[in-house]
């Protein structure tokens, strides 16, 4: 959904470019039809490769009889499956407070956000996390008036600021209105919109909305499981507890992504996976904690991976930052998103890059650079020497360790001794 509402908004701004286009018209059969043809795609290329490598696919409700024994309820009946080792990979879904929990459709969660069924002309969006401020730029593309609140000072923590800010100044472009330190109250079906009951600066206001998308955060989906029949542990929230091998305190059953807690990101799930695997086989030795990105698509896109600068600066970490503004790049000029920034997360005694972060047009895709980077031990040296092809947005990578020196090609700092 994000490409097709990042269609919308080029659309629009092609006109500093000079090419003009009528008004774009939506068609939200057709739209939810890709959508669901691009998921459909996926999943029966996954079932085909689970065909040709011999897995058996089993469709049904899963629940642990002990801790060798599965009972599946499918269509056919119940099957009893006796096994040695088992994976839990059951993921988790949307939060939804009770007192938002309406049984109203205009109450939605990301997953029905997600089949847009309709495009309300207001809409409250409650949580500026990730999901919350990805899905409120869809629907502002779209067209809806979107008011986003959030519980804490910030929107989108976890992100360094300086990469959060250009995110911010795009959005207040878009959205109506995003609103920081709100508590909402409750909610109520009131005709055809949703009353909401908030308290601002300690002050108690109740506003009416076409619809309320509830983002605040998710949970597991590991209840009726039979859990409690196995010697599987669970934290406080519900989460599986597993160690560095993805190994369970049950010995005969391992557990991976959302299901266990931490960042919940698709390819941290498939990462966790491989090492469940080859922690079954005998071939991991979980010496080495894996490197894991996040993407948040806005618009523009935030991404980074490893340490970041709050985080450095919340542990009295010390570390050196580079900086390279997307005004220098001229890709980034050509087509009118210079409000991206490159940024480097560096130590100072041994120039290792210890986080890479990027805000800006596609930052999602260059973000792996940086990974593949700090893997391999890369110092900022190694990084300004690599050649990036000119002009790309790669190159601000190269130029924002290039300015660490002091001899960046676009931009001024000053050269170290």
């Amino acid at each position: 959904m994000q490409v097709r509402a990042k269609l919308l908004d080029e659309a629009k701004e092609t006109s500093n470019r000079g090419i003009h286009f009528e008004s774009p018209r939506i068609d939200l059969n057709a739209l939810r039809a890709w959508k669901d043809g691009v998921v459909g795609k996926l999943a029966s290329g996954v079932s085909t490769l689970a065909q040709k490598r011999g897995v058996t696919v089993l469709e049904g409700i899963a629940h642990f009889e002990d801790s060798k024994t599965l009972r599946v309820e499918t269509t056919e009946g119940q099957q009893f499956l006796t096994f040695n080792k088992a994976i839990i990979a059951v993921g988790s879904r949307p939060a939804m407070p009770a007192a938002f929990d309406l049984g109203n459709p205009r109450v939605m969660t990301s997953t029905e956000a997600l089949e847009i069924e309709q495009i309300p002309g207001k809409l409250l969006i409650v949580g500026g996390g990730y999901i919350g401020m990805e899905l409120g730029t869809v629907y502002a593309a779209l067209g809806s008036e979107v008011i986003v609140v959030e519980a804490l000072p910030n929107v989108l923590t976890g992100a360094d600021q300086d990469l959060v800010r250009p995110v911010l100044r795009r959005a207040a472009q878009r959205f109506k209105e995003i609103r920081t330190s709100v508590k909402v109250l409750k909610m109520a079906t009131s005709g055809k919109q949703i009353a909401v009951a908030m308290e601002i600066n300690g002050e108690k206001r109740e506003e009416q909305y076409d619809a309320v998308l509830v983002s605040v955060g998710r949970v597991p989906n590991c209840a009726d499981m039979g859990l409690e029949n196995t010697k599987i542990a669970r934290d406080e929230k519900g989460y599986i507890t597993v160690n560095a091998r993805q190994e369970t305190s049950d010995p005969n059953i391992l557990a991976i992504g959302d299901v266990v807690g931490g960042v919940m990101l698709a390819h941290k799930a498939s990462k966790e996976a491989r090492i469940a695997v080859e922690t079954i086989v005998g071939e991991q030795d979980a010496t080495h904690d894996a490197l894991i990105p996040a993407v948040v698509f806005t618009d523009p896109e935030i991404a980074w991976a490893g340490l970041t600068e709050t985080e450095a600066r919340a542990t009295n970490r010390k570390v050196e930052i580079a900086k390279f503004p997307w005004t220098a790049s001229g890709r980034a000029l050509s087509f009118d998103r210079t409000d991206g920034l490159t940024k480097l997360i560096i130590d100072p005694e041994t120039e290792r890059i210890l986080g890479v972060g990027l805000v800006g047009a596609g930052a999602g895709e260059l973000i792996g650079e940086g990974v593949l980077a700090m893997e391999m031990g890369a110092t900022a040296f190694d990084l300004a020497q690599s050649v990036h092809p000119h002009p790309t947005l790669s190159e601000t990578l190269m130029e924002c360790a290039e300015a660490f020196y002091g001899h960046s090609t676009h931009i001024h700092t000053p050269k170290k001794s």
